[in-house]
């Protein structure tokens, strides 16, 4: 069983209690299922939902197979959650309206990659590291940081993230 990230771990009770959540590219599901278990009802979002065959039928699970990398917009734009996720994942396009799904008094929880990873490990490529202060530039004026870090971890292995 994959464990929550642990930043996602950090801020989870700052969710409203039995607010939805949207788990974006939510892979493997593991994130899907730690709010499960705390009671939350979750949209999983990914372009393969293979991962998370085994909640689909849990009537608290709304799964969306969904390709944010179309050139669309953000495809859930309109609705509002109270919990936002977002981890090992940039596609800078849909960012804005990424941040425009969170509900007045939701949370916006939010672990990827940022510069300084390519000396670690994989991923290398600009176009999948946050640059310095890039998050918070993306949320200015319309959400209340309650934390922000730009540091490197070490589970499960070096990675520079924000």
């Amino acid at each position: 069983m994959n464990l929550a990230v642990s930043w996602v771990e950090r801020f989870a009770s700052l969710v409203p209690e039995g607010a939805v959540v949207l788990d974006v590219a939510c892979g493997q599901g593991r994130h899907t299922r730690f709010f499960l278990d705390r009671g939350h009802p979750v949209v999983a979002v990914d372009r393969d939902l293979t991962g998370i065959d085994d909640v689909q039928d849990d009537s608290r699970v709304e799964a969306r197979e969904l390709d944010l990398e179309t050139g669309e917009p953000f495809p859930l734009r309109g609705r509002t959650f109270g919990g936002v996720v977002v981890t090992n994942y940039l596609h800078r396009p849909i960012l804005a309206g990424l941040v425009s799904t969170v509900a007045r008094g939701g949370v916006l929880i939010y672990e990827t990659f940022a510069r300084g990873n390519e000396r670690l490990g994989h991923p290398v490529r600009p176009e999948f590291l946050l640059e310095p202060g890039e998050l918070l530039e993306a949320v200015r004026g319309i959400l209340r940081v309650v934390a922000y870090e730009d540091t490197i971890v070490d589970t499960p292995r070096p990675a520079a993230v924000q």
